[in-house]
């Protein structure tokens, strides 16, 4: 006799059964089903052993819950790799922004010293035209 008790959701759900009875002596006719994550309006409800039509319907039923098993891991996996690939996006973005701003602190020291560099130039050229006016005008003041 098939019990139809409900068992708890931690546990594995394995149910077993022969086609009928004449192959007691065969295993491989013995249909097992292993699905512990399936929730529990989703399991297939025990067949009607002496029932063909009950046994097939049971099977597809089966079948049917370990594709959906399948698809549900699949999607966790997927849902998992886009994570995955967000933190990847993430720090890349967060190292290109350090990088840049790195490279942006390079160009304004460089700039910074290229500035000052031309500043004490003009400072020298400035005070060298300076020179220049005053011998100028010495030179124009004496002739």
């Amino acid at each position: 006799m098939i019990s139809t008790a409900r068992l708890p959701a931690a546990q594995p759900v394995r149910i077993a059964f022969r086609v009928d009875d004449s192959t007691e002596g065969n295993p491989e006719n013995n249909f097992q089903l292993e699905l512990p994550e399936l929730e529990k309006q989703l399991e297939p409800f025990p067949p009607c052993h002496t029932s063909k039509e009950s046994m097939q319907l049971f099977k597809q039923h089966c079948k049917i819950a370990k594709e959906y098993q399948e698809v549900r891991k699949e999607i966790a996996f997927l849902e998992q790799r886009k994570q995955d690939l967000i933190a990847k996006l993430e720090q890349a973005e967060k190292e290109n922004v350090e990088e840049k701003a790195a490279m942006l602190s390079l160009e304004y020291k460089e700039l910074t010293e290229e500035n000052q560099s031309l500043s004490m130039a003009y400072s020298g050229y400035k005070e060298q035209l300076e020179n220049l006016r005053i011998q100028y005008q010495k030179r124009q003041g004496s002739s």
